[in-house]
């Protein structure tokens, strides 16, 4: 088959045009589908870290929205196996201007002695640590968010706060860098109690970060924490990080079939634009094919020459629309990260691979009808036959 390869390129680019737009448009869907992919990649199928894979992350078990009581820290430090826990309270609020996306971040209250032990992957100048630990309305910030939002050491952080009914007068005294999860800010917990005392909302938090000391404990600690207690009037869910980030997109939806089902149509679509195209090429060309069995070229020949074109131009649609998807993983891993870390999303070889497989079956499947009938027509009806 490979001595026809010079005639399967001049054939597919017989008509330019319509090859040309034919390649466009498979182009964009498989762009389409290496994005998503990349997407269900970054969610489902990436490995915990080292770090992640020691971390659970203990809520409420009815809802992220139902709070757990503060006296729980120090009954779940009290597990074997807990290297460390702390509380992990989402603050929400409004920094500047609401209306602008760029203004949206992590904004969390923290037990800031403990910071660092539950997350040691955050990597930051030793002055610039101690200057954090020692203020209390001092704050962390993440690298990315530095610079997107153009702060600096000294710079003041005004939050108006929404769930908390409390303004925050912070000061930023540490940016921290880490390989992800860099978009946050982190403030000391305690000053958060203190603003909210007289409400009556300083003894509750939303979660708890615990760290393990080995792997081996990850499984036991959950059971035990929620266990413990199972009885109480606010019930744990006790998860790894990794779980605990997967079950946040529940939020949105059903997040994996709605990617699974879009990835669906998008290859259903393609297979009728490139059916519809190799259907026309073959009904220009049935006299040609005639003329090739007259010449003395075998059905099967004449069959894989049809088809290869089909694959020759999915492929070409295929290598585009992932380079394209590439760069607009690209893109994604500079903007803001809302519901997730966004700087993860990529374009890994698995993706590549399927999504170029794919590719390659839909030249088959939407040639091999209109292929099969062309072989297989009689010579002398190719001959007479007119479109």
């Amino acid at each position: 088959m490979f001595r026809f390869f010079s005639l399967v390129v001049k054939n597919s680019l017989r008509s330019k045009r319509r090859s040309i737009l034919t390649i466009l448009s498979i182009a964009a869907s498989l762009c389409l589908l290496g994005v998503l992919g990349a997407l269900y990649y970054m969610f489902f199928l990436t490995e915990a870290t080292e770090d992640q894979a020691l971390r659970l992350v203990v809520r409420n078990r009815v809802s992220l929205a139902r709070p757990l009581p503060f006296s729980y820290r120090e009954k779940i430090r009290q597990i074997p196996g807990v290297k460390e826990v702390m509380v992990f309270q989402w603050f929400g609020g409004t920094y500047k201007d609401a209306r602008d996306p760029n203004n949206f971040f992590p904004r969390l209250a923290v037990d800031a002695d403990r910071l660092f032990t539950v997350y040691p992957e955050y990597r930051v100048p030793e002055d610039q640590k101690q200057a954090f630990l020692r203020e209390r309305t001092a704050c962390l910030i993440g690298r990315k968010l530095a610079n997107r939002l153009g702060l600096k050491l000294g710079d003041k952080v005004q939050l108006v706060g929404d769930i908390f009914p409390v303004t925050l007068e912070l000061t930023i005294r540490g940016i921290y860098d880490s390989e992800r999860d860099n978009e946050n800010l982190f403030f000391h917990n305690d000053y958060l109690q203190e603003l909210t005392k007289s409400l009556g909302w300083g003894e509750w938090v939303s979660t708890y970060v615990i760290r393990a000391e080995t792997i081996d404990d990850v499984p036991r600690i959950a059971e035990a924490v929620d266990a413990m207690f199972r009885n109480s009037p606010a019930q744990t869910k006790t998860e790894t990080e990794k779980q605990f980030e997967v079950s946040f997109l529940a939020f949105l939806g059903n997040v994996k079939l709605f990617l699974l089902s879009v990835c669906g149509a998008v290859t259903f679509t393609i297979l009728l634009v490139s059916g519809n195209t190799m259907a026309m090429s073959v009904r220009e060309r049935v006299r040609e094919v005639g003329v090739m069995k007259t010449l003395g070229f075998e059905r099967g020949t004449i069959l894989g020459v049809i088809v290869a074109e089909a694959v020759l131009i999915s492929l070409i649609g295929g290598v585009l629309g992932l380079l394209l998807a590439a760069g607009l993983c690209e893109v994604m891993r500079r903007m803001p990260s809302t519901f997730t870390d966004m700087s993860r999303v990529a374009m890994p070889a698995e993706v590549w691979g399927l999504a170029m497989l794919v590719a390659a079956l839909i030249g088959v499947v939407s040639s091999i009808v209109p292929a099969w009938n062309a072989a297989n027509r009689p010579i002398v009806e190719a001959l007479r036959y007119e479109d």
